[in-house]
């Protein structure tokens, strides 16, 4: 299992520079935004809440509106960039929150950090109360596969995070219904690998699986995974693919 003190670490010494990279992660939030239920919510939670970028429409729609992020670096930052409601460090696999204390959850791109999909889905389903409803957007296993199988052509260690498919979220027998579920694959272009390399660095999605190599690995390794790489460049410069899935719930 990753250990979620390096996850928090991570993302909470990436806060002040993620949103300058964070282009893909904005259009996947605002793809979820579209999908909010009509009318005001009572108290919603924005899981994983990041930088805050959500803020403003949940804010806007809901009384009550809780901000929850394993990342207490994140939580700070979006203090200081004026976000609203109340900041709680928190895991979305032990939510610090009562049972069925809230009508409305958003989480974009933060759930794919879970491991166990038992305890999450129950967890998830515990908080909302009947008749909520949950917006979730997520990465499927085939993400970066391109970088994944050029480290693979090099050696057998894991130098790219391994994200569960939501369908085993779906399995687990509980309380939530899926009434929409969209996949697309979106793909981000690069003049060369190791910008791709730079900006997972200063999102702080760089690898954090317990079998990772520590540092880069030698420099003939990183040189060969880069030329393996090439191999996937188009006219459009070198790919890194990402399968998204939106998910709506709904709490019986």
């Amino acid at each position: 299992m990753r250990d979620k003190r390096l996850v928090a670490a991570s993302f909470s010494r990436a806060a002040a520079r993620y949103d300058q990279v964070a282009g893909l992660q904005r259009r996947i939030a605002d793809q979820l935004a579209n999908w909010l239920p009509q009318g005001s919510l009572d108290c919603a939670l924005d899981l994983g809440s990041g930088t805050g970028y959500a803020n403003r429409w949940l804010s806007e729609r809901s009384s009550q509106l809780l901000n929850i992020d394993l990342a207490e670096g994140m939580l700070a930052y979006a203090r200081t960039r004026g976000s609203k409601g109340l900041f709680i460090a928190g895991d979305a696999e032990s939510l610090p929150l009562r049972a069925q204390s809230v009508d409305f959850i958003c989480s974009s791109l933060a759930l794919r950090w879970s491991e166990q999909p038992a305890t999450l889905i129950c967890e998830l389903s515990r908080v909302v109360r009947p008749g909520g409803r949950l917006l979730i957007s997520t990465l499927g296993p085939s993400t970066l596969y391109e970088l994944r199988d050029s480290w693979a052509a090099v050696d057998q260690q894991q130098h790219v995070n391994h994200f569960v498919s939501p369908s085993e979220w779906l399995d687990v027998p509980v309380s939530l219904d899926l009434v929409r579920h969209h996949q697309e694959t979106q793909i981000e272009y690069y003049a060369e690998v190791s910008q791709l390399l730079r900006e997972l660095r200063t999102l702080g999605a760089h690898n954090v699986n317990p079998e990772r190599r520590r540092g880069l690995g030698g420099q003939a390794e990183l040189k060969s995974m880069m030329q393996h790489y090439q191999g996937y460049r188009t006219e459009r410069g070198i790919p890194a693919s990402y399968e998204v899935h939106y998910l709506e719930l709904l709490r019986r």
